[in-house]
């Protein structure tokens, strides 16, 4: 099983966004047979099991096991990752396109650039897999708090200035056969999840 899989065909995508399929793939992330998952979520097991080969026809759900019961053989189902990002890719004639209107303040076009990571990153993952190749990234997350908007507008204008500096110094534009990256640096207010309702979105901390 995979920790992460990135669905970027329009039918995958929508097979998973069905509410009784995307539960499926939840709850197998522990494989099980469709009786045993019809059980736990109280739905009839033929209506299982018609979901579950829709899973299966688009490679969410794998078989794990045959299990021989009786006359009966059981098919031990799992998800075959444990969770799973839609690409913009998947909507080709509306995904977000940074090159349009390129505005380092805007939050439209932060989001525009994050849709394109996952674009890139989705599309590099699957040719990886498929030559059996190691992927090479390298990835920065954490948090800070600015005393003032002063304080934050001071460390853009820094961390623009030195980022400005890594590139000119090792970037090379006329060397053969180069290995091409592309970098990407995002900052933007924390959310705080509200613990009361984890469905809903949480608050924005100034």
């Amino acid at each position: 099983m995979l920790d992460i899989a990135v669905i970027a065909d329009p039918g995958v995508a929508e097979a998973s966004l069905d509410p009784i399929r995307s539960r499926l793939l939840a709850e197998l992330r522990s494989p099980a047979s469709a009786a045993a998952v019809a059980a736990r979520i109280g739905l009839p097991r033929q209506k299982v099991n018609y979901h579950l080969k829709a899973l299966e026809r688009h490679g969410l759900v794998e078989l794990v096991q045959e299990r021989r019961k009786g006359n009966v053989t059981e098919r031990i189902m799992g998800s075959t990752a444990r969770s799973y990002v839609i690409s913009p890719a998947a909507l080709p004639g509306v995904a977000p396109d940074p090159s349009l209107a390129p505005n380092r303040l805007s939050a439209r076009w932060l989001l525009a650039v994050a849709a394109r990571l996952v674009t890139d990153v989705g599309t590099l993952i699957t040719g990886a897999e498929r030559a059996n190749k190691r992927l090479a990234t390298f990835a920065l997350d954490g948090e800070l708090t600015f005393a003032t908007a002063a304080d934050r507008a001071a460390f853009v204008a820094e961390l623009s200035a030195d980022v400005a500096r890594l590139v000119e110094k090792y970037h090379s534009a006329t060397a053969g056969g180069g290995r091409h990256h592309r970098l990407v640096v995002a900052l933007h207010p924390s959310i705080k999840e509200s613990v009361s309702s984890p469905g809903t979105p949480g608050r924005i901390e100034e």
